[in-house]
């Protein structure tokens, strides 16, 4: 095999293990984006039904419902528009309540139920996640612009 062969094989793998690696990263890439949608959008079929997103919204009056001698809740996050029922089994932060902001993490289930591994729940008097709020302006105007990853445009 002369040098220059030689050389342009070297210059093909190594170009070809570049391109692996750049789809491996791509790939964890893509499996760790959290995409945050409004229960208007959820409702509208946005939102994909196999794969975890956050949702978020406000937790709807009268709606939380305790499983007693269990961890289990059930919940309604509303955007004012649209409401999306949320169960979850865990301990609730202490700032959780009805009518407060909030973000659960999880995946849409069967009949529309949002199934939460994680709840977060607004810090103080003032504060409102900036999804959260952004996603309760756009319902009060009737628009229905979809979102990217963490909010923002896609």
């Amino acid at each position: 095999m002369t040098p220059r062969r030689k050389r342009i094989v070297l210059v093909g793998l190594l170009l070809t293990g570049v391109a692996g690696a750049a789809a491996l990263a791509l790939t964890a890439f893509q499996q760790n984006l959290l995409y945050f949608f409004s229960p208007s959008q959820v409702a509208a079929g946005e939102a994909p039904p196999d794969y975890p997103f956050r949702l978020g919204g406000l937790v709807a009056a009268e709606t939380v419902e305790r499983e007693s001698g269990s961890l289990s809740v059930r919940f309604d996050v509303t955007d004012g528009s649209q409401t999306i029922p949320v169960t979850y089994t865990g301990v609730l932060p202490d700032l959780f309540r009805e009518g407060q902001g909030v973000v659960v993490h999880g995946q849409l289930g069967a009949g529309g139920i949002f199934h939460a591994d994680q709840v977060l729940a607004k810090h103080d008097e003032e504060y409102m996640p900036p999804e959260v709020k952004e996603a309760l302006q756009v319902s009060d105007n009737g628009a229905g612009a979809s979102r990217g990853p963490m909010g923002g445009a896609p």
